[in-house]
């Protein structure tokens, strides 16, 4: 009995971090919304591919809401990390050069590629501490997210689409542009 009971509160927990995960990405995308829409800073097609892995990261933390904690799951977040990560250092590289001012605003100092990486590390860190909290087998047929999770989800399933819709409005049918300054399907 003791056992089922420790077992129930390790997996809320871990429910309870993932959706705070899952909040955690969707808040950076969006601030990325924020600058896209608010300060005019079309992202570059690095930008589009980070955003892409930070998606692929919330993905892990969705599907351990809505069908429950598996490490599977978690290794969808990973993998996200990593993709995100080496496309941040290729775009961090690309702007080290003494004098390059890099590629758009920066937030707290840092622009927004560096962040991706850092938040990248964090984040397989962060997934490495609540992989153990699960403990047990949850009976996926019984299972039903919570209600914050629900609503965490729902943010971001429309993040998703908000990111598909504004990508197709900024490259058109056809490549990005390297230092995009208006959206190519509406353009007059």
């Amino acid at each position: 009995m003791h056992n089922t009971i420790s077992t129930q509160r390790d997996i809320n927990l871990a429910t309870s971090l993932n959706i705070l995960g899952l909040f955690g990405i969707s808040v950076i995308l969006i601030v990325a919304f924020y600058y896209q829409l608010a300060r005019f800073e079309l992202p570059c097609p690095l930008c589009l591919l980070q955003r892409a892995g930070i998606i692929m990261i919330g993905f892990g933390f969705l599907f351990n809401i809505y069908f429950g904690i598996k490490n599977t799951h978690y290794s969808i977040s990973i993998i996200g990390c990593i993709v995100t990560g080496f496309v941040a250092m290729r775009h961090v590289s690309l702007h080290i050069l003494p004098g390059d001012t890099g590629y758009g605003s920066t937030f707290f100092g840092l622009h927004f590629y560096t962040w991706a990486a850092i938040v990248s590390i964090l984040t397989i860190i962060a997934i490495a501490v609540i992989m153990p909290l699960k403990t047990g087998n949850t009976d996926s047929a019984r299972y039903t997210p919570p209600m914050l999770g629900k609503i965490a989800m729902g943010l971001f399933a429309f993040l998703i689409a908000a990111n598909l819709i504004s990508t197709i409005l900024e490259c058109g049918g056809g490549q990005c542009d390297d230092n995009p300054t208006f959206y190519e399907l509406l353009k007059k």
